[in-house]
């Protein structure tokens, strides 16, 4: 079974109210068995929401303690990122998933980048903090751009 981030599949739950539908997402996933989620609608945000980025370091440090999640608003969501992150790797348990495909960027689903905390749409190495709850718990993570 695989994890998929909703919005790949056309799902509108951006932040924004929109979706990031992705036909090679959608063409990877035909005969498979695969469950959708969106860890920040399952955090309890709303749809549309304000964006959201992690200051400083990434999704490894929002788990340990040792970052925030700031919305444009300059409100802390840590806790809704969390909670989101903790709900999705409980339905990836229950699913028995081994893998995940995430949508790269976001603060909860980046596997390979994600925005530096400024708003100022300035890109960085690092994880979201799904993927990184996921990665730590041996579900193995990939970007929509990997396929």
């Amino acid at each position: 079974m695989i994890l998929v981030s909703a919005c790949l599949l056309g799902i509108n739950c951006k932040y924004n109210g929109e979706n990031n539908k992705n036909e090679n997402v959608k063409k990877f996933l035909e005969g498979k068995e695969f469950i959708i989620v969106c860890p920040e609608q399952l955090g309890g945000m709303s749809t549309p929401r304000e964006p959201s980025e992690i200051v400083k370091l990434d999704g490894y440090d929002v788990i340990k303690g040792k970052a925030s999640v700031i919305n444009k608003q300059r409100l802390d969501v840590t806790k809704k990122f969390r909670n989101g992150a903790d709900e999705a790797l409980k339905i990836a348990k229950l699913y028995n998933c081994k893998e995940a495909i995430l949508k790269d960027g976001s603060p909860s689903c980046g596997s390979s980048y994600i925005y530096d905390g400024s708003f100022a749409g300035k890109k960085k190495d690092g994880l979201g903090v799904t993927a990184a709850l996921l990665i730590e718990n041996g579900i193995k993570v990939i970007s929509e751009k990997e396929l």
